[in-house]
């Protein structure tokens, strides 16, 4: 009560305790304190009827350093003013960054594995298509006359080799030398880029007029590593009709006549197990039919591997 009437009357309380002797600062001392008490109790009684949670600092929060080390926030606190570097916002940054490329270099990766073996199984699943489940569409048995050597040639001389089979005839005027070419460069290309070798056949469809030595020296002009092969007129006609090919020569010849015959024209691809792969016809160009041979070639699987894949829990990768 005295203190409120010091306060509400301060040139009366004034003059009062001048008289008295006594001193006003331990009484507004002790009012401030009991002023700024009640404040400080109001405020945090405010502060939890918001549901809010008060912390106190000695120092603002915009002095208080985030993310540095605690050397750097003793030195700061014992007065020596460097400045302070929040690392805080760049390791998350910097992290971030890491993530982003390793799931970028990650993911590129198992895309690019991913599309090579779709590759790869699909060729399989089409060579495994062509061979006709176990029965072979195209290819089998025949005995023919190598033109080089005069010894016979069949099937069997296929195995343990990547054969490429062409049938024409030397008299062709311009197709049978066009594929004839285009064969050669094929050899070439797989010998000097991939060191892939293939035995290449030439098997005629005019046996009347293509005989060792004709042939031979026809197959001269082209690669000299293709072999040429010929036969009697039944022999021929068996070997393409194993191979599926159309041949078909002018009714009611006469000696000597000139004619052209007809005929399919494809090359046959075999693998080292003498199996017919895939056919290629004109469309495949000089480069074209490099890079579907080169394909093939690495999509080939050994029956023994195939029989091995039937029963396991992923072979339906296969079918």
């Amino acid at each position: 009560m005295i203190s409120r009437q010091i306060l509400s009357r301060p040139i009366v309380g004034r003059s009062l305790l001048l008289r008295s002797g006594l001193t006003c600062r331990p009484v507004l001392g002790n009012s401030c304190r009991l002023l700024h008490s009640f404040r400080v109790l109001k405020q945090k009684e405010n502060d939890n009827d918001k549901g809010e949670i008060v912390f106190k600092s000695k120092k603002p929060l915009s002095r208080i350093p985030i993310g540095g080390s605690f050397e750097k926030q003793s030195n700061s606190a014992n007065g020596d003013r460097k400045p302070i570097v929040n690392t805080a916002s760049g390791t998350i940054e910097f992290s971030t960054w890491k993530a982003a490329l390793l799931f970028i270099v990650v993911g590129s990766g198992l895309y690019f594995i991913f599309e090579k073996e779709k590759k790869r199984l699909e060729v399989e699943r089409e060579a495994e298509a062509n061979r006709g489940y176990g029965k072979p569409v195209v290819g089998g048995p025949f005995s023919l006359i190598n033109c080089s050597t005069g010894d016979r040639f069949n099937e069997e001389n296929l195995n343990d080799n990547w054969s490429i089979i062409y049938f024409g005839f030397t008299h062709c005027p311009d197709i049978c030398p066009d594929e004839l070419d285009k064969l050669g460069v094929w050899l070439n290309s797989l010998k000097t880029k991939f060191n892939i070798k293939l035995q290449p056949i030439f098997i005629t469809c005019d046996p009347a007029r293509d005989t060792p030595e004709v042939m031979e020296n026809y197959l001269k002009d082209f690669h000299p590593d293709i072999v040429g092969l010929t036969g009697s007129y039944d022999e021929i006609k068996n070997t393409c009709k194993q191979y599926r090919v159309y041949f078909s020569t002018p009714p009611n010849l006469k000696p000597g006549q000139d004619y052209l015959v007809d005929h399919s024209v494809f090359f046959y691809l075999m693998d080292p197990e003498g199996q017919f792969v895939q056919v290629l016809g004109m469309s495949n160009d000089e480069v074209t039919g490099v890079d579907k041979i080169k394909e093939l070639i690495d999509g080939y699987v050994p029956s023994s591997e195939r029989e091995k894949r039937k029963g396991k829990w992923y072979s339906f990768l296969f079918e």
